[in-house]
């Protein structure tokens, strides 16, 4: 009898979500219907091309989750902060070799003392050490303005890299064997943190981050953002479309690096040595130690590449939007990723890809049938909540069962 009323309340659950899908069908489809085919397409095309930067965001969120198990509240402010890096290499004129030495050797020193300080004294790798030292500094100094890229790209991902391994030493290591509550609230407090340090050393105002940009016409020394869009004329299979289809220059170059990040991430994660460990380490930690693997070095790795996952994200989302630019409300960006890492599901870095995709999507299309952005904020949540509520694991997330 119980077995039978269980049966009847799903296929009535059932039953309940299916008139809802029909009730959204029919509100949505008129709304649809007035659009015409080559504005649907173009919102389409922009929606994955947006859920791709969403993809990086949720990837170095599920990176640290599977690694440590933890949430990381504070990956919009680390995503704001190395944007702001960027910035300030890319329009500072002469970069103080003193200020970008210090900043490479305290990274240096930080990663070649992540299983402990006597680990530097070494002669091999106090050398080793040395040497990579010195390039990075030449690499965020050597030549002038035309080397602006390579300053601004070296000295972001130093910076990105040196923040990582701080918050891993100083707040995420002494938590280890702690309840993972504890870390998650760190990660909170980190955030607002990270965003005040911001505002202390540039301010509130927006900074202009042209990432994609082209020379100004009139003065060479001055970049525009790229405003040329590619255009797809309706001809052979898209002779149907009433017009054409303009696709974002900015937008696509974002997308299509964004792909070639997670792909090279994807390989690394895949088939390096570091990479298997990490995988291992997410795991189960202490199998992981037990068979000799040190633990508390790949997690520091995890959270500089995590780091600096979420600076490439922020760069390409600040480069490619309308605005080309950064502010201290720029970390909000991130509340479009969490959706993306909980629908995929939190340990699976396909996932994060897929459930960037469909957050992209969403988003897109809201702007399509509705106007303001009410719909636009909305639809990604409900989006989430419709899934979660379905397969609250996500979509590749995986079930685990506890025996007791």
């Amino acid at each position: 009898m119980t077995q039978s009323n269980r049966s009847l309340q799903r296929a009535g659950t059932w039953l309940f979500y299916a008139i809802v899908a029909l009730l959204l069908f029919l509100w949505l489809q008129p709304l649809a219907a007035q659009k015409s085919g080559n504005t649907i397409i173009q919102r389409t095309i922009g929606g994955v091309m947006l859920g791709s930067i969403y993809a990086i965001m949720a990837l170095g969120i599920v990176v640290i989750n599977k690694a440590s198990g933890v949430f990381n509240f504070a990956h919009g402010a680390m995503m704001m902060i190395a944007g702001y890096m960027f910035f300030s290499f890319f329009n500072t004129q002469a970069i103080s070799l003193v200020a970008a030495g210090l900043l490479a050797f305290s990274t240096v020193v930080l990663g070649f003392t992540m299983g402990g300080w006597r680990e530097l004294f070494i002669p091999q790798r106090l050398i080793t050490a040395l040497i990579i030292g010195i390039i990075l500094t030449l690499m965020m100094t050597s030549g002038g303005t035309e080397q602006r890229w390579l300053h601004a790209l070296t000295g972001a991902v130093t910076g990105a890299v040196l923040i990582g391994l701080l918050v891993e030493r100083l707040t995420i290591r002494p938590l280890i064997g702690q309840p993972i509550f504890a870390a998650v609230m760190v990660t909170l407090a980190l955030n607002e943190v990270i965003r005040g340090i911001t505002t202390l050393i540039w301010g509130s105002q927006p900074k202009s981050l042209l990432i994609f940009a082209e020379p100004h016409p009139f003065l060479p020394d001055q970049f525009v953002r790229i405003q040329t869009p590619i255009t797809i004329e309706p001809t052979g299979l898209l002779g149907f479309l009433e017009g054409p289809v303009n696709i974002d220059q900015p937008r696509f170059m974002a997308f299509l690096l964004a792909l070639a990040t997670f792909a090279l991430f994807w390989f690394f994660f895949r088939f390096t040595n570091i990479g298997l460990a990490m995988r291992a380490t997410s795991e189960n930690q202490q199998l992981a130690q037990s068979v000799g693997l040190r633990v508390r070095v790949i997690l520091a790795i995890t959270w500089a590449i995590a780091t600096v996952m979420a600076g490439v994200a922020g760069l390409f989302y600040a480069g490619s939007s309308a605005a080309s630019s950064i502010d201290t409300n720029f970390h909000f960006v991130i509340l479009r990723a969490f959706p993306a890492v909980l629908l995929g599901g939190l340990e699976s870095i396909g996932g994060a890809l897929v459930g960037g995709l469909i957050i992209g999507l969403s988003e897109e299309w809201a702007k399509l049938l509705f106007t303001g952005d009410v719909a636009e904020n909305l639809a990604p949540y409900i989006v989430l909540m419709i899934v979660l509520i379905l397969r609250p694991e996500g979509l590749f997330g995986e079930k685990r069962i506890e025996r007791i």
